[in-house]
């Protein structure tokens, strides 16, 4: 553990986190399944590091668990090390969150490189059920409640990753499967493997937001030319939307520069070629509008992509309490504006920053 970055302290608080403290965010159904998640979820992909200090980690944790931000979503590679958010979060599903583990939603996934050699990627049976065994070690878990394969993978058979997904659902180690970055026609192949093999894929992980809206674009390779959310729509797949602000852009965060302490300054997932000067031109209109209408351009990029009810929730990181708060004032935002909406529709839907897409949803 890094020097700054303090283990939890010792002394338990006064009581234990509840979900029903304060005003907690709304709930929508996760497609057909039985289960609800809050429309905002908490992402533990970026600033649940190593070099994150933990006392940091924890305080932004129950504090979601207390303002009733009761899902929280993880993979096995997040931190940097991989694995790191899991620990993180497994210290304190040891202590100050066992009384309330079950009314928390975890969710993990595997799909991506985690470790080396032939068997530490992809979407082979050996690979996702022991990264799965692997995860529930580090937080310390018999049983997910979500497990997803994390992107499709073209070098291996459908029916091994969607097989692997219903033994971890048979066996007891997750309550449910999903898929993660599938396009339109990979999502309705999995859906049809998973049916001959009788286990249920209830939700799909996409990226999603007012500069990515891959998932809305009609899939050419699809028999139906159906996008991402026609095909969850049709099939009652939940949708669960990750990136909805963009990683930091659809905030004040680039509206003047980079700052030297940002997410593209430290070479993270957010491209310095993201900052385009097309692109933060649309970023700085979208905020002029924001404002014209009393609100930030956070709580407005998250009222757009919670605007359609195939979205069952967005997942948003926090590197603090106070960003955290922030981003939850949009629960309490009126709804956006015919005005508000055609200004995103102006926009061009694709401005390049889904990250993910050569290596699964174009696939």
């Amino acid at each position: 553990m890094p020097p700054d970055a303090s283990p939890a302290p010792a002394a338990r608080p006064s009581a234990p986190p509840s979900p029903t403290d304060g005003a907690p965010p709304p709930h929508r159904r996760l497609g057909r399944s039985g289960l609800a998640l809050p429309t905002v979820s908490l992402g533990l992909w970026q600033n649940f590091g190593d070099a994150d200090p933990r006392a940091t980690q924890r305080e932004i944790v129950l504090h979601a668990v207390d303002r009733g931000v009761t899902h929280l979503d993880l993979a096995n590679n997040y931190g940097p090390p991989g694995g790191a958010a899991e620990e993180s979060l497994g210290h304190l599903l040891a202590r100050e969150l066992r009384p309330v583990r079950d009314e928390l939603v975890v969710t993990t996934k595997a799909g991506y490189r985690m470790g080396p050699g032939p068997y530490g990627e992809g979407g082979s049976r050996k690979y996702l059920l022991s990264s799965l065994d692997a995860s529930l070690r580090r937080l310390g878990l018999d049983h997910v409640d979500i497990f997803y394969s994390h992107r499709f993978d073209p070098t291996t058979p459908l029916e091994e990753t969607v097989g692997a997904l219903a033994t971890a659902v048979r066996s007891g180690r997750a309550r449910y499967a999903g898929i993660s970055s599938y396009s339109a026609r990979r999502t309705r192949e999995a859906l049809r493997v998973a049916e001959r093999l009788g286990v249920d894929l209830v939700v799909t992980q996409v990226s999603y937001s007012m500069l990515n809206r891959w998932v809305e674009e009609p899939d050419p390779h699809d028999p139906a030319g159906a996008s991402v959310l026609d095909v969850a729509g049709a099939e009652g797949l939940g949708v669960v939307a990750f990136s909805p602000l963009a990683q930091g852009m659809l905030t004040d965060r680039y509206l003047r520069g980079v700052p030297d302490d940002s997410r593209a300054a430290r070479g993270g997932p957010l491209r310095p070629a993201f900052l385009s000067d097309a692109n933060l031109d649309h970023v700085r209109r979208l905020d002029g509008l924001a404002r014209a209408h009393g609100r930030s351009l956070a709580t407005t990029a998250i009222l757009w992509a919670m605007r359609d009810e195939r979205v069952t929730t967005v997942l948003l990181g926090a590197s603090s309490t106070r960003q955290l708060d922030e981003n939850l004032a949009a629960l309490d935002a009126p709804a956006l504006t015919a005005e508000e909406l055609a200004a995103v529709d102006a926009l061009p839907a694709d401005t390049g920053i889904n990250i993910w897409a050569s290596r699964s949803s174009d696939l």
